[in-house]
């Protein structure tokens, strides 16, 4: 009895013993009871990557080279996408400090960023109007893929459509543009990529596919193209071209399903390019116009007039108006000025022009000046407790004139 207790004991003692070593010993193979015994000591942890890939290039030609062309697609587009970013001016709120007393209100400076894609060799962008809207062209730069920036014009937009075309304002004549493709010839089932700057990420490439045409959003009339591309904030004003690197559409918006996601849920909105392009040509051919009309001035700065003055105080507008925070008091109209003609009146209170909204009076006339003579502008004007639209015609500064 004696003895096989002694035997259980060191059966015992010698499978903790393989335990501890198994243990102490994991992760050092090649190690073993011999080498133990040696006294040698264990090397350092063994680490054999294979030397092949699983699957060869070879042994899948079709995908191999679908990834090519997806690089070479991507390689081709990128550098005519912008990015577009604005300062817009939220007006701030008054406040009482325990040490300073009444602080007056100040404020506050939103930077926004929104895409946009190069149409010509002379810096032309389209980017969606929401991108710019109430945002002056002096709060405007655009950035390119090589990471340069540049001041820009605002020639053109066309609200309904959230369409609005913009030049970079440099001399260069170099720029890498990309075309319209035909949008009514998209097919369901199409591949595109969307190019763009989400949550401010440039240079963002996502590949999907057309997923249904003639989409609305809301009770618009307007058709959209549905894809499911990954479409997220900053992306508006990108382009979504088909394998050709053609232009199909212009990023427009996000579907949301779940409304507490602001994030993509599968669903994107883009304007059709032909409609784009539509838009396109019609400022170009109002531009061209214009400048017909001012004999001969091509520039679309520096020339624009009215005749009217403002206070330099701005006017504060009540929200229930439902327009800009901020307007310009008309203090005085000049004898047979176009504001004369166009029916403006001392005591006016002008607060949009052209659909956009200013920050201040100067603003407001600074943006008359960058406006080419001849262009016919609409301003949103409020008289005697009633708001109307007013339609002007721009002349050239007297100063101006040869």
């Amino acid at each position: 009895m004696e003895n096989l207790r002694r035997l259980l004991f060191a059966l015992s003692v010698f499978v903790l013993a393989a335990l501890l070593f198994a243990w102490w010993r994991h992760g050092r193979e090649g190690y073993g009871v011999l080498n133990l015994l040696k006294g040698e000591k264990p090397g350092p942890t063994a680490l054999t990557p294979p030397k092949k890939p699983k699957i060869a290039p070879e042994e899948v030609p079709m995908l191999s080279r679908l990834n090519d062309e997806f690089s070479k697609i991507s390689a081709t587009v990128l550098p005519s996408v912008v990015s577009v970013t604005t300062k817009t001016v939220r007006p701030g709120k008054s406040s009482w400090h325990s040490y300073y007393g009444f602080v007056g209100p100040r404020d506050q400076v939103v930077p926004s960023l929104g895409s946009g894609v190069i149409i010509s060799k002379e810096g032309h962008v389209v980017t969606n109007y929401h991108v710019i809207e109430g945002v002056q062209a002096a709060d405007i730069q655009i950035t390119t893929n090589a990471n340069k920036s540049y001041p820009t014009l605002i020639l053109g937009f066309n609200k309904e459509r959230d369409i609005a075309l913009l030049k970079i304002d440099s001399p260069r004549l170099d720029f890498p543009a990309l075309s319209f493709a035909n949008s009514d010839d998209a097919r369901v089932g199409q591949i595109v990529l969307a190019v763009g700057n989400p949550f401010g990420l440039s240079g963002t490439v996502t590949q999907g596919i057309i997923s249904a045409r003639d989409r609305h959003l809301s009770d618009s009339q307007f058709d959209y193209l549905q894809t499911d591309t990954v479409i997220n904030p900053g992306n508006s004003g990108g382009p979504l071209v088909n394998i050709r690197g053609e232009i199909l559409g212009i990023n427009v918006a996000i579907y949301r399903g779940d409304a507490s996601v602001s994030a993509w849920q599968g669903v994107g909105l883009a304007v059709p390019s032909n409609e784009a392009k539509m838009v396109v040509d019609d400022i170009q051919a109002k531009l061209k116009e214009s400048a017909k009309q001012a004999n001969g001035v091509t520039s679309s700065t520096g020339k624009g007039y009215l005749g009217l003055e403002v206070s330099s105080e701005p006017v504060e507008i009540d929200p229930v108006w439902g327009t800009s925070r901020r307007g310009a008091l008309v203090t005085d109209i000049g004898n047979k000025s176009p504001a004369a003609e166009a029916g403006l009146r001392q005591g006016d209170v002008v607060t949009k022009f052209q659909g956009m909204a200013f920050r201040s009076p100067a603003d407001l006339l600074q943006i008359i000046r960058t406006q080419p003579p001849g262009s016919e502008v609409k301003l949103e004007v409020i008289r005697n407790n009633k708001m109307g639209d007013i339609i002007a015609r721009l002349g050239a500064r007297p100063e101006a004139e040869p």
